[in-house]
């Protein structure tokens, strides 16, 4: 066998070991990316679907003549609101997760307002249009929970393999970033003052 020959496969082999181990590190944090944007996706089509189901809600209100329009201006007015927030999954920052969900915590705080002001109306809750809407939304807001959830963790295990050593160094020249996670709501950590005086 030639000297030289011992050289070159010990080199070639090296080569070959750090470029599987750097294609290995970048294809598992591409996939972990991919992971939490599809999550994200998913979030977005919970909140979708409850965006979806206020116009029915609001038409099924306004049968009852004398119902507060006020109320019902404010849950079309913040449903408009959270519609028009865009945020682009490839580039999802802090600033733009916390516009959306402020956007959101609108929608569902004029909807919880809603919903206390037709205890006041028996007749309408007693419609079973209004009790299949009732239904859905609160499904739905139990899917958007689950799917934040899911959302955090997708963007945990990302985030925590994108900054564990040796990827933070492989994945760190190809401008692997932290992505932010769904936070709780400025105040949820409060209960609600429930009040049942009309």
């Amino acid at each position: 066998m030639k000297k030289w020959l011992v050289p070159v496969l010990i080199i070639g082999a090296i080569l070959l070991g750090i470029y599987l181990l750097t294609v290995g590190k970048y294809n598992t944090a591409v996939e972990r990316q991919e992971n939490a944007k599809t999550a994200w996706s998913q979030v977005e089509s919970a909140y979708q679907r409850r965006s979806d189901l206020i116009p029915n809600l609001v038409n099924t209100v306004k049968g009852a003549a004398d119902f507060e329009r006020e109320t019902l201006t404010d849950v079309i007015e913040a449903r408009a609101n959270a519609t028009s927030v865009q945020v682009d999954a490839d580039n999802l920052t802090q600033e733009q997760l916390q516009q959306f969900q402020q956007a959101q915590g609108q929608v569902s705080s004029a909807l919880s307002r809603l919903l206390v002001t037709v205890e006041r109306y028996p007749e309408l809750r007693a419609t079973s249009n209004f009790q299949q809407l009732q239904s859905q939304l609160e499904g739905t807001e139990n899917r958007i929970n689950v799917e934040r959830n899911r959302y955090n963790q997708e963007v945990r295990d990302y985030n925590t393999y994108i900054r564990k050593f040796p990827n933070n160094v492989i994945v760190g020249m190809y401008g692997f970033e932290r992505m932010p996670l769904y936070e709780a709501d400025a105040g949820s950590e409060d209960a609600p003052d429930v009040d049942f005086d009309f």
